[in-house]
């Protein structure tokens, strides 16, 4: 895309678009929260397939896959979608998809013969899911000012740790503890469980609507999109030659592809650590969830002025070290309080490590390949998802000890450091490169 048709492309910056973009992380992370981690893999696992099963098992497959899908597909979509010329409808068609593929899962029944149709709906799903965020990512460059990147991006994924347990709170309400529940739903055949697939798709179409109504994204000069498809595996075949030769960029990418892979396996094996080293119950389980997101959400805005301030590298080396100090304090605490108070403290440094991680993307995509960059960004995050749960596994199993299998966490986020700790990234004010 020529340096004249990228400059098409900048939206207006209005407050009401910066709002607008924020209210997609809040419209998209009920999924994370609903059919990804706590409520339909538990029904799926314990219902659908059924006690003593390979149900999660199953369900961690199909994500699995699906995440694979992503990391092969984003570049090249990314590409194409910048070729384009606009992201909006390559987001509003992804998200579209991904509403339908989870309302969907209401035709999963409690019994066996759905096994095959929840698993194939959860996939197609979170493809869709996942490859919006490539393109929602890329708007963050195009839309926010220079002076503001890091604060967009930070109120942003504030406001997904915010949705998504507004929207589990919703769910539970009025859904899975309501009692009596509501009277058009049968309990017999799980349905206020089922409708919680429903309510996720309506949450995901009304949140995502600002976004599409305020951030305006005027037409520009890009091309039609079967030429854009056919140009797009040459562009991408280029950019992947200079992303290879340009070394801030692929160091970044390999830091965060390390760090990701151990902030992915925290939020995996937190739960599971909590109850077996200091016995949670199910309910303290999903009370320590609620804290990591409210935690989580104080962390990413608040970090979005620092980030604003010191730039996106000192940001995410910071969060890396909290996460890091704090996650090797859990691993030697005996008292259960204790780990309450550091477990609410690491949770504000998750946020952040996340948050500037796009903000520093954002800084080093060049105008006019942002999707595809993001899209690369995706890849980044997706490629080597499963080495810290492999690690964690392999070293529980070794030792006889889950500190051994959290101790590769933060071994992984160690390296992410290191990694990333040479890097001649760009200043707070420079976008774009």
């Amino acid at each position: 895309m020529t340096e004249a048709s990228a400059a098409a492309v900048k939206p207006a910056r209005s407050a009401a678009a910066l709002i607008g973009w924020c209210s997609y992380d809040w419209a998209n992370s009920a999924f994370a929260a609903i059919i990804v981690t706590f409520v339909f893999p538990t029904y799926f696992s314990q219902m659908v397939a059924g006690p003593g099963s390979a149900g999660a098992e199953d369900w961690g497959l199909a994500l699995g896959v699906s995440g694979v899908a992503v990391a092969v597909t984003a570049p090249f979509v990314g590409a194409v979608a910048d070729r384009s010329g606009r992201l909006k409808p390559w987001l509003a068609a992804l998200t579209l998809a991904a509403a339908l593929f989870t309302a969907g899962l209401w035709f999963v029944r409690p019994m066996e013969s759905d096994i095959l149709l929840a698993l194939v709906l959860v996939a197609l799903a979170n493809v869709a899911v996942e490859l919006a965020t490539v393109f929602y990512n890329a708007l963050l460059p195009r839309l926010a000012p220079p002076h503001m990147v890091g604060r967009l991006s930070g109120w942003g994924w504030a406001a997904g740790y915010a949705g998504g347990l507004a929207a589990l709170v919703l769910c539970l309400t009025l859904l899975i503890k309501a009692d009596p529940p509501p009277a058009f739903l049968d309990p017999s055949t799980a349905e206020p469980v089922r409708a919680t697939a429903v309510l996720t798709a309506l949450w995901l179409l009304v949140f995502s609507l600002p976004l599409f109504v305020f951030v305006a994204e005027p037409r520009g000069a890009g091309m039609p999109i079967g030429a854009a498809i056919a140009g797009g595996w040459s562009d991408l075949k280029s950019t992947l030659r200079k992303a290879w030769g340009h070394g801030v960029l692929l160091r970044f990418l390999i830091a965060r592809m390390l760090y990701t892979d151990g902030l992915a396996a925290l939020f995996a094996f937190g739960g599971i650590f909590a109850a077996q080293r200091f016995q949670f119950r199910l309910d303290e389980v999903l009370m320590l969830g609620i804290l990591l997101n409210v935690t989580g959400a104080i962390g990413a805005a608040a970090f979005g002025w620092i980030d604003d301030r010191i730039g996106p590298k000192p940001t995410i080396l910071v969060a890396l070290a909290g996460l890091i100090l704090l996650g090797a304090a859990a691993l030697v605490v005996e008292d259960k309080t204790q780990f309450w108070v550091i477990a609410g403290a690491l949770g504000l440094f998750v946020g952040p490590a996340q948050s500037a991680s796009r903000s520093l993307m954002a800084r080093l995509a060049p105008p006019g390949l942002e999707a595809e960059m993001f899209g690369l960004f995706a890849l980044s995050g997706k490629a080597t998802a499963f080495l810290a749960p492999f690690a964690f596994s392999t070293a529980t199993a070794l030792a006889g000890d889950i500190r051994a299998g959290m101790a590769t966490i933060i071994a992984f986020l160690a390296a992410g450091f290191v990694v990333l700790w040479p890097l001649k990234a760009p200043g707070p004010a420079r976008v774009g490169g």
